[in-house]
């Protein structure tokens, strides 16, 4: 600060009456604080003014170079802006508005006290300067807090989702609780959408889920749920719903449960992970966004793994003793043959061969399967078989 240290002297006995001057100022020209002047807030203020003026002179006194005290005041107050739910506009206002008052006041003192005009002019300088730390403290503070309430209501809505996920479902009262202290309107219906995150990096999940249900929309929440990011979508079938999907994503694959009623949330989430986790192996093509309603065959046939393996083993037994080439020559025929049963010529050019090769294929595909082939029951457990297989 390059202004003199004789100045404090001349500006001290001015800080009362300008302390009083600011406070009516902010409470004309401010309009949020008109009224809010008249309570405690309006005392937080008058506090805050008076330890500004106090320390900008005490600055001065120590020639730029004393302890800088009272921050916290002024990040109390950014903090308390958050609080109240304002932006940090009217108190910005309010600095500006003291820090123009300032400037005249301790002008005319100034001048009242023999400063020489360069003392003035630095002077000018120093009081927007130090109204601009001010603020900045202010903005800090509320950023703080901002981030504090963002933080927490994660917490709140991360604590909902995985009461609304559970397999043992919440009692109703609980539900209600915990979505009003989350601030979300219960829904009649909601899907899960998922994706995944780095492996066994729960915050960066947690992190993950709750940047897709802002990118969602303001009605969805997201949480971690066992190590995939988790969206509860409400009213999911609602016009244009799915269509607003991509946005959420963030280019990730993802996948989305069926519409469910609230209270079978699990049943939507297990869905989702169990349509993903076929994303991931690669059964599902390379789409980057599956819907579990379009592929019930293949999670049915997954939902049981072991059993699926048995299905294959027991009805393509006939073709184990085959050799490599032959078996899946027969394979690709047989599959073929289930898809257009009879169609010869159609078979023949999915496979790309002669017409006579697949009547010759069929032919040993009937000395290995028998009546199985022309059974409606061994045909559907075939064609099972040789999806599951």
């Amino acid at each position: 600060m390059d202004v003199p240290v004789e100045a404090a002297a001349v500006l001290r006995p001015v800080l009362p009456t300008l302390a009083d001057e600011m406070i009516a100022a902010i409470a004309t020209e401010v309009p949020d604080y008109a009224r809010a002047m008249e309570g405690n807030f309006g005392q937080v203020v008058r506090l805050g003014v008076e330890r500004a003026l106090g320390r900008f002179v005490e600055e001065i006194e120590a020639g730029g170079g004393g302890e800088r005290r009272g921050r916290e005041t002024y990040v109390a107050l950014g903090r308390g802006e958050m609080r109240a739910g304002r932006s940090l506009d009217a108190l910005l206002a309010a600095y500006r508005v003291g820090a123009r008052l300032a400037w005249r006041r301790f002008v005319e003192a100034g001048v009242q006290g023999g400063l020489a005009p360069d003392a003035i002019y630095a002077l000018g300088g120093a009081i927007f300067a130090y109204i601009d730390e001010l603020s900045a403290e202010s903005v800090e503070g509320f950023a703080e807090e901002q981030s504090a309430a963002a933080g927490e209501r994660q917490r709140l809505r991360r604590r909902l989702v995985l009461l609304l996920v559970s397999e043992t479902p919440a009692d109703e009262e609980t539900i209600r609780t915990a979505a009003a202290a989350a601030g979300w309107a219960l829904p009649r219906s909601v899907a899960a959408l998922v994706s995944s995150g780095p492996a066994g990096d729960d915050a960066e999940v947690d992190a993950i889920a709750a940047r897709m249900a802002r990118r969602a929309g303001e009605d969805a929440i997201g949480a971690g749920v066992d190590a995939l990011a988790c969206v509860l979508l409400p009213d999911p079938d609602a016009p244009g719903r799915r269509r607003g999907l991509d946005a959420a994503t963030e280019g990730r694959a993802v996948a989305l449960g069926p519409s469910v009623p609230l209270v079978r949330a699990a049943t939507s989430l297990r869905r989702a992970a169990a349509t993903h986790a076929l994303q991931a192996a690669g059964r599902l093509g390379d789409a980057r966004f599956a819907a579990a309603d379009e592929h019930l065959a293949a999670l049915i046939l997954t939902a049981e793994p072991a059993l699926a393996a048995e299905l294959a083993e027991l009805r393509l037994a006939p073709l184990a003793a085959l050799a490599d080439g032959p078996r899946e020559r027969l394979t690709a025929t047989l599959r073929a043959w289930l898809d257009r049963p009879g169609q010869v010529q159609a078979m023949a050019a999915e496979l790309g061969v002669h017409p006579q090769t697949v009547r010759y294929r069929l032919r040993q595909l009937r000395e290995l399967f028998g009546t199985a082939l022309e059974d409606p029951d061994a045909r559907f457990e075939l064609a099972l078989a040789l999806r599951a297989r």
